[in-house]
């Protein structure tokens, strides 16, 4: 293959990226809308519905894919699977719970920390550096989500903050052994977290006398979203971000914060407190200025 061919290649192999990416930002953006829409079920119960759907599909994909057995995958991912796994099932519970008991657009943004607490735990655990860039961001991060709680002074909506900042931890934590694990693969630790999920959510319910049975409705919705709003968006993300720099990835990724909120405003009518849109859109420039900052730090790629 000639340079030249290499060359212009290059453009429609990162478009095609950044489409995949975008549109699973768009899925993952659903997630309110799906909680909001389900009439009756709690996180518990939400979560095990989902987390079968979701294990099914990506069963079938890595199957596919790889076309070998899925359970092995997920073995030989040893520990850093293991904890990755059970850090998704902390960051599902989370995260449903905290659209459950405050605003999605609360959520969402708080859920956006996630990268800042990922740079802080891969300083911590994997000695992995820190830019001066990012450490503003961090503390600008900081400024905003002290702003989107500043109002937040009832007890649930409170918890739901907490619970949404924890569901930020979880994503981190699970971004960290990836790296740890050298993996780089996100469909085994996720196929992980599906079959971790099943047994304590089942566990917790029948702890707490709930049903396992749901409603027509409800069970539908859970099902869906585990297998379009988390498994598809998943593999969009794992096939398109092969193509796409990680600076690029965290802006495009912005698309699921923004077009959450918007969601449950067209078809809810749900809207963002004063406080939340301005501590958000603080969070929203630290995200957005440490994705332009690493960028313009990276050397330019030459092709020879």
């Amino acid at each position: 293959m000639s340079q030249a061919t290499t060359v212009q290649q290059l453009p429609e192999s990162g478009t095609r990226g950044l489409l995949l990416v975008f549109l699973a930002g768009i899925l993952w953006s659903t997630v309110g809308l799906g909680i909001r829409l389900i009439e009756d079920a709690l996180v518990w119960q939400i979560l095990l519905y989902r987390s079968v759907a979701l294990s099914l599909l990506i069963y079938v994909v890595i199957r596919v894919r790889t076309g070998q057995n899925p359970f092995e995958r997920a073995y030989h991912t040893g520990i850093p699977g293991v904890v990755g796994g059970l850090s998704l099932v902390a960051a599902y519970a989370g995260g449903i719970y905290a659209i459950q008991t405050t605003s999605v657009a609360n959520a969402m943004l708080l859920f956006a920390s996630a990268p800042f607490m990922a740079a802080i735990l891969g300083l911590l655990i994997l000695r992995e550096a820190v830019q001066f860039h990012t450490w503003l961001a961090i503390m600008l991060a900081c400024l905003g989500i002290a702003v989107m709680v500043w109002d937040k002074s009832g007890g649930g909506a409170m918890v739901g903050n907490l619970a949404a900042l924890g569901s930020a931890f979880g994503f981190a934590v699970f971004t960290i052994t990836l790296r740890w694990g050298k993996s780089g693969e996100m469909l085994p630790s996720v196929f992980l977290s599906g079959l971790f999920a099943i047994p304590i959510m089942a566990a917790i319910c029948i702890m707490l006398d709930l049903p396992l049975t749901l409603s027509l409705r409800d069970s539908t919705i859970a099902g869906c979203m585990g297998i379009f709003q988390v498994g598809a968006g998943l593999i969009l993300y794992t096939i398109g971000s092969k193509t796409v720099p990680a600076a690029e990835l965290t802006l495009v990724s912005l698309a699921e914060v923004v077009l959450a909120p918007l969601w449950v405003w067209l078809v809810l009518g749900e809207s963002a407190t004063f406080f939340t849109l301005v501590g958000g859109a603080i969070l929203l420039l630290a995200i957005a200025g440490n994705a332009v900052m690493g960028a313009r730090r990276k050397p330019p790629i030459t092709l020879v």
